[in-house]
């Protein structure tokens, strides 16, 4: 038994003045009841309870000690409470991490309309390409691309990012538009230097055809947002998520190319600490999130 749970006991002893009635209100059976207080005298070196066959009532010690006992176990009851509190209803910190790019254009949004439906509710939402360990940096959810390895966090799939290949309509004027991927080695390619295998790129097409293209680097970066500018500032071919290159697309300034041929989309998921016993906050986070990442999510 631990402490606080046989200082819970010895006061329901007190106040019910009986071994047997506070044995059966706290589910155990009166031996270990009575053994528990035995050891807690032992361990006192002191007499805390007179018993009688009318029952058990409390030393000088035994009420002192039944004083204390008393505002302990009160302590953490209120504890518990504000712990079971915070569990099960959506407030307090909700701390956020994804990457720069994602995060800028595709989360930010989606949490804003978050926090109008949740207004006891405070975010702090941090950018950041590198690595972020939830725990030891007290991150409550990351967004994460690509296949997530075996860990002990917790995690929800929450769709696909797919890629697309583009250029600017000026640097196709001058270089031609390439009608198959193995023409994509006459080409300036701008290579974003974390995925998609850097200088050799994949294709799936026509009859579930694949393809690995080797391109020529004309930029290598891994930033996203520099690649966008690059192509459309005409410097070359770039392979970018479709979130980062839809803007550019509805207003023309680049162009997909290669239509017929699709490049391997990467997973997203929402990733957090524990897969157990997950905060109220967290959990509607990520039900929020999904109900979003929905057929052209991206667009």
């Amino acid at each position: 038994m631990d402490r606080i749970q046989a200082l819970r006991l010895f006061t329901r002893v007190v106040e019910l003045g009986s071994f047997s009635r506070a044995a059966s209100e706290l589910g155990i059976g009166q031996p270990a009841t009575t053994k528990q207080v035995a050891r807690m005298e032992k361990e006192l070196d002191a007499r805390l309870l007179h018993r009688s066959t009318h029952g058990v009532t409390p030393t000088e010690v035994g009420s002192a000690y039944y004083e204390k006992c008393k505002l302990i176990v009160s302590l953490d009851e209120e504890a518990r409470s504000v712990a079971k509190l915070m569990q099960s209803q959506v407030q307090g910190v909700l701390r956020i991490s994804a990457s720069i790019a994602f995060g800028r254009r595709v989360l930010a949004p989606m949490v804003l309309d978050f926090m109008r439906t949740h207004p006891r509710l405070q975010i702090d939402l941090s950018f950041n390409d590198g690595y972020v360990n939830l725990v030891e940096q007290g991150v409550d959810i990351a967004i994460r691309m690509g296949r997530l390895n075996d860990s002990s966090l917790g995690a929800t799939y929450l769709g696909i990012s797919p890629w697309i290949a583009v250029a600017a309509p000026g640097y196709l004027q001058k270089q031609g538009m390439p009608e198959q991927p193995g023409d994509l080695s006459a080409h300036d390619a701008l290579v974003y230097s974390t995925a998609h295998g850097d200088s050799v790129w994949r294709f799936s097409g026509p009859e579930k055809k694949s393809l690995a293209v080797p391109v020529n680097e004309r930029l290598r970066s891994n930033n996203l947002s520099v690649l966008m500018s690059a192509a459309r500032d005409g410097f070359g071919v770039a392979v970018l998520p479709h979130y980062v290159a839809s803007d550019g697309l509805r207003t023309g300034q680049i162009v997909p190319i290669l239509p017929e041929w699709r490049l391997p989309g990467q997973e997203v998921h929402a990733v957090y600490p524990s897969p157990h016993m997950i905060p109220a906050k967290v959990g509607e986070l990520v039900a929020w999130l999904k109900g979003r990442f929905t057929e052209n999510w991206w667009q």
